[in-house]
């Protein structure tokens, strides 16, 4: 249960940074190790909370100050290529960057050759994910994948699918794969959907509509043009069970996890989607309203933007599993690197951030706690020399002693080159959030587990022996079955 604590700071900082796992694990381990052993030696453990909280605030204000701002090409390629370990994923990352912006949407996909292609599609992004988690397709990563879909989208509240239903029926001969993007979906139509889904009979997505009022109107036109899908609204007249595959639209993929929606490669008309580009830039143009006018260039963002996709080839699987995921490792740090600037890599930003908490590891037993992360903050860089078969004693004292003679905060030990180097200069940065985010969620599970005195678990079930399938959940069945 303790693993699973640490792995939950490891998650959490992936999902907020898109990288720093290790040395969120590496930090909580330390902290866990020190504190357990002060408390076993009568340390008060509420105490060496307190430092330790106090502690992680004053070095993430440190982390702050040490981040440089990137905002060049080629900073941005230097921070991708230090996370994916790779030149060319790096410059591939920083030109998506400049062609869909530093906010704009990069999906990372499989591809059938052996090189890294970048190509552009049209598509957007909004936040808005799945209905429910019983639509995810891939559970590692918790997202729903549907390729090739049609889609619905409407205003309207779908409430019963019998409204729906001679539509589907004359769609499952058609295909399989239906996104639906509604107002709201009804507990009963969900639990259909989801039923129907775990059958086989049809892949389906159920998205509730993102935005709100007007807005939300406004945001189901624009995804209605994108994809070629006639928004299916009482306003013009039209109901749930009017609908036809004529009114459905089409993308090349719909990505959903429980935050977000990119929809790649929509097929509506480029004749459509220029017009309605230009009638929000008139929109905006025509505005007196400050916050109408930034609404409006979201949407204009949204739609103009377009979506960056990374095909990644390879010659193997176990090779192309890879080299996906040190793609997308790269594509969040380096977003990461955006938002909050970089520091020196190679975990010198730790060391140098923990320096100011010499000052308080004399307030009893909460400079006690500040202590503890003093100590655990030089581990990730003891760890990362010990594993060059270097002794990080030794290179940890060289580095102390080059960065004072050389009034140089950045000197660092590079374990690539094995030499002492300016870690900027060289290339070697990371992400400033990556490194706060490590930190701040190492301290919060590692508090947890040393405070905790009894975790309360479900008991593990016996596995029941192999018995006949549920008839209620039998057969693929038709469209017959789905009522």
């Amino acid at each position: 249960m303790g693993a699973q604590l640490v792995r939950a700071a490891a998650d959490k900082t992936n999902e907020v940074a898109g990288d720093g796992t290790t040395t969120a694990t590496v930090l909580a381990q330390a902290i866990v190790d020190e504190a357990l052993r002060n408390i076993s030696a009568g340390a008060n453990s509420m105490m060496l909370r307190n430092g330790l909280e106090k502690a992680a605030d004053v070095v993430v204000e440190n982390i702050r100050e040490l981040a440089k701002p990137i905002t060049t090409k080629e900073e941005k390629a230097q921070v991708a290529t230090i996370s994916a370990q790779s030149e060319e994923i790096g410059k591939i990352i920083a030109e998506a960057m400049e062609r869909v912006g530093d906010q704009g949407v990069i999906t990372v996909d499989e591809s059938k050759g052996f090189e890294i292609e970048l190509e552009y599609k049209e598509g957007m992004q909004f936040d808005r994910g799945y209905a429910s988690a019983y639509f995810v397709t891939n559970p590692d990563k918790m997202e729903s994948v549907i390729e090739d879909p049609y889609l619905l989208v409407t205003d309207a509240k779908v409430s019963n699918l019998q409204e729906l239903l001679p539509m589907l029926e004359n769609f499952v001969k058609v295909s399989k794969n239906l996104v639906i993007i509604a107002e709201d979906i009804d507990g009963e139509a969900l639990a259909t959907l989801v039923l129907n889904k775990l059958r086989g009979t049809f892949n389906v997505l159920a998205i509730k509509a993102p935005g709100f009022g007007d807005r939300r109107e406004a945001m189901l036109e624009d995804i209605a043009v994108l994809t070629g899908a006639t928004l299916v609204s009482e306003k013009t007249g039209r109901k749930l069970d009017s609908t036809t595959i004529d009114d459905l639209g089409h993308a090349d993929r719909v990505i959903s996890d429980k935050d977000n929606t990119t929809i790649v490669g929509g097929k509506g008309a480029q004749d459509s989607i220029n017009s309605r580009i230009e009638q929000i830039k008139a929109q905006i143009s025509n505005s007196t309203s400050d916050y109408d006018k930034e609404k409006l260039q979201e949407r204009l963002a949204k739609l103009s933007g377009g979506v960056a996709v990374i095909n990644v080839g390879a010659a193997t699987e176990t090779e192309l599993k890879e080299k996906k995921l040190r793609v997308e490792d790269a594509v969040n740090a380096t977003k990461a690197a955006v938002e909050e600037g970089i520091v020196p890599g190679g975990e010198i930003a730790l060391l140098r951030a923990r320096e100011e908490l010499t000052t308080l590891t004399s307030l009893g037993e909460e400079g006690l706690g500040a202590k503890i992360l003093y100590n655990a903050l030089g581990e990730p860089i003891r760890l990362l020399v010990s594993n060059s078969g270097e002794d990080p004693g030794k290179v940890l004292g060289e580095i102390q002693r080059m960065s004072k003679s050389q009034n140089n905060p950045n000197i660092g030990f590079d374990v690539r080159e094995m030499d002492y180097v300016d870690m900027v200069e060289r290339g070697v940065i990371d992400p400033a959030k990556v490194t706060r985010s490590a930190l701040q969620n190492a301290v919060s599970v590692a508090v947890m587990i040393f405070t905790t005195e009894t975790l309360v678990a479900e008991a593990p079930k016996k596995e029941e022996p192999m018995g006949g399938m549920n008839p209620g959940m039998g057969g693929m069945g038709g469209m017959d079955g789905m009522m």
